[in-house]
C-alpha cells in the first residue's frame, strides 16, 4: 500500500464563539483561523486523515519536508516512518504535533486496509469510558459553582479545573468547590503551566487536603529538578509530562526523578497513536496511569486501546454548559465503530469539509 499522495486542504474557520482561556493571560480558544486537514492517499485508493487548527504551518512542512519523505513509501510502515520523523526532527525542529499528524493518519490508513475500527487494530482494552468535565477559566468562584452543578446534571462524572492562574483565588477555588460537591465526586486541577515552584507548593498542599485526584502541569515542564522538588513537598499525586518535549523519552525522566505518580498521552503532544502507545506502556510497566489529553476522534480510540487510562477529557467551554455529542447522558463516551478513525461518519452526517469531497470516493 504504497503512498502516492500527500495533500493538505486549508480551511477557514470563525472564531470560536464564545471566546474563552486556559487561565488569566494564556489564550483558549482559537481566533479566526485557517485549520488543515492532512490527507495521505495510497496506490489502493484509500486515504488517511488527520486535522490540525494550524493549516498553514502543516502545509509548509508538508512542501518543505513531509511530502518528499512520504511519497512512495509503504503506509503500512508506520514504525519505520515514525523513527523517520523522530530522526528528521533532530535537524527541522518540527512541533510535536507534526510527527503526531502523519502518524495518525497512516493509523487512519491501516484501519482502513484491515476493515476495522482503529481500537480494535491496536487492540481493544475497553467498549466506554466515562469522561470527566474539563473545564475552560470562568469569571468567579460562583460561576464555576453553577458550572459544576450542571456538569453533574449532565451525567458528568467527575469535573477538572482550569483556573486563574492567581494561587490566592485558586486556593478559594479549589477549597469551595470541594466543600460545594461533597466528598465523593472526583475533582482534579490543571494549573497550565501557571506557578513558580513556592506558588505550586502552596497551592499543591491545598489541593492535597481537598482531595483532588491530581495535580496537572502546575509549572513549565523545562525544569525536572523543580517537579521533584514539588513532588518532595505535597502529598497529591503529580500528572506531568503533557507538553515536554521527547515524547516517552522525557516521560521516562519524569519517572526516573521521582516527579510522577501518573503521566499524560494523548495524539497532540506524544507524537501521534505510535508515541502515545509507547508512552502509556512505559507507564504501565511502572503500575502508573497514563491519562489521556484532550478529546477528539483519534483520542478516543486511544481510551479504548489501553488499560492504564481512567478517563476521557471532555472540554466545557460556555456556560450554560453544552454536552459535548461524543458523551452520553450516563456520562460515558463508547467506541467509534467504523473502519478506521471514523472521520466519514461524521461527514456523512455534518457535512464533507470544503475540499476533500475529492477524496470521498477513495476513502
Amino acid at each position: 500500500m504504497r503512498i502516492v499522495s500527500v495533500d493538505v486542504v486549508l480551511t477557514h474557520n470563525p472564531a470560536v464563539e464564545p471566546a474563552f482561556r486556559w487561565r488569566d493571560g494564556l489564550p483558549g480558544s482559537e481566533g479566526a483561523h485557517t485549520g488543515g486537514w492532512l490527507a495521505i492517499q495510497t496506490d489502493s485508493g484509500c486515504t488517511g486523515y488527520a486535522y490540525t487548527v494550524r493549516g498553514t504551518m502543516l502545509a509548509e512542512l508538508v512542501d518543505r519536508r513531509l511530502r518528499t519523505e512520504l511519497l512512495g513509501q509503504d503506509a503500512l510502515r508506520r514504525e519505520w516512518l515514525w523513527q523517520r520523523l523522530w530522526d528528521l526532527h533532530r535537524i527541522e525542529t518540527f512541533p510535536n504535533y507534526a510527527i503526531g499528524l502523519v502518524d495518525v493518519a497512516l493509523w487512519d490508513l491501516a484501519g482502513k486496509a484491515a476493515g476495522l475500527p482503529l481500537h480494535q487494530l491496536i487492540g481493544s482494552y475497553r467498549e466506554a469510558i466515562p469522561a470527566y468535565a474539563s473545564t475552560v477559566t470562568f469569571e468567579s468562584v460562583e460561576e464555576y459553582l453553577d458550572v459544576a452543578d450542571q456538569c453533574l446534571e449532565l451525567g458528568f462524572p467527575a469535573i477538572k479545573l482550569h483556573v486563574w492562574g492567581d494561587v490566592k483565588r485558586d486556593i478559594e477555588l479549589v477549597s469551595r468547590l470541594r466543600e460545594h460537591v461533597g466528598d465523593d465526586v472526583p475533582l482534579m486541577f490543571d494549573g497550565s503551566a501557571g506557578y513558580d515552584l513556592l506558588d505550586a507548593i502552596r497551592l499543591g498542599r491545598v489541593l492535597a487536603e481537598a482531595d483532588y485526584l491530581w495535580y496537572e502541569e502546575p509549572m513549565r515542564e523545562y525544569s525536572l529538578t523543580a517537579y521533584q522538588l514539588l513532588a518532595e513537598s505535597v502529598d497529591i499525586p503529580l500528572l506531568v509530562a503533557e507538553v515536554a518535549e521527547g515524547a516517552h523519552m522525557s516521560t521516562a525522566d519524569f519517572i526516573q526523578n521521582g516527579s510522577a505518580r501518573l503521566v499524560r498521552t494523548g495524539v497532540t503532544f506524544r507524537g501521534g497513536i505510535t508515541g502515545s502507545l509507547r508512552t502509556a506502556h512505559l507507564a504501565e510497566s511502572y503500575l502508573m496511569r497514563a491519562e489521556v489529553h484532550g478529546g477528539g476522534l483519534p483520542n478516543t480510540h486511544l481510551c479504548m486501546s489501553i488499560p492504564n487510562t481512567t478517563y476521557y477529557e471532555a472540554l466545557v467551554d460556555s456556560n450554560p454548559i453544552v454536552r459535548p455529542r461524543e458523551v452520553g447522558p450516563d456520562g460515558l463516551v463508547r467506541a467509534p465503530e467504523g473502519p478506521g478513525i471514523g472521520y466519514e461518519a461524521v461527514w456523512e452526517a455534518d457535512g464533507w469539509p470544503v475540499g476533500l469531497a475529492q477524496f470521498a470516493s477513495a476513502s
